[in-house]
């Protein structure tokens, strides 16, 4: 099975949990997938914008039912919520529709706002918007990026130019998966044992 085949079987199912999780990379790349005909934009848009939506609701939720608990067992989250709620008491609304787009406040966000007193039906209504708008954005970026490269690259193959891309993305992930596991050694190295 060769790249386009791949992102045929695989690349609603990719955007579908990518968006859910954190997902721009994911969307850039349905994006440029969508140019080269691999995938339907409009498909691409329309899973963006549910899934996205569907994983802030989530952790919208979470923050409401069980905030503080989740900040104990997760102190690296404390920094994004304060840092969310911070913005929220100034921006409420402009922050509920662009918090996809601030870093670092994917996840923290969601969940500051629902230990905040934002409404649960006024988040509804942003968080959709929102994620619309989003889901927009980016896959149309990926579409224009994907358009001007295979320009750039009028003579590279599509099956290498996808190739590439698929390295790139592994590359990612081998990196990100060396940061989890030394985050992890350090936090062993901390525990008791480690301190004595």
């Amino acid at each position: 099975m060769n790249i386009p085949e791949l992102i045929q079987n695989y690349g609603y199912a990719a955007v579908a949990v990518g968006t859910f999780l954190e997902g721009e990379t994911v969307l850039l790349l349905a994006g440029a997938a969508a140019s080269r005909g691999h995938l339907a934009m409009p498909c691409v848009i329309a899973l963006a914008t549910v899934a996205s939506f569907a994983g802030d609701q989530l952790f919208f939720w979470l923050g409401r039912a069980y905030g503080p608990a989740l900040l104990q067992r997760f102190p690296k989250l404390e920094a994004g919520t304060a840092r969310a709620r911070a913005l929220l008491e100034r921006h409420n609304t402009p922050v509920i529709l662009s918090v996809r787009f601030l870093y670092g406040l994917r996840i923290a966000g969601p969940l500051a706002i629902g230990m905040s007193g934002v409404g649960r039906l006024r988040f509804f209504v942003l968080n959709l918007i929102g994620a619309l708008v989003w889901a927009c954005v980016i896959a149309i970026v990926g579409y224009g990026s994907g358009h001007a490269l295979a320009a750039l690259l009028g003579t590279v193959d599509a099956d290498e130019l996808w190739t590439m891309g698929a390295l790139l993305v592994a590359s990612a992930l081998a990196w990100w998966l060396a940061r989890v596991r030394a985050a992890r050694v350090r936090r062993l190295g901390e525990g008791p044992l480690g301190s004595e």
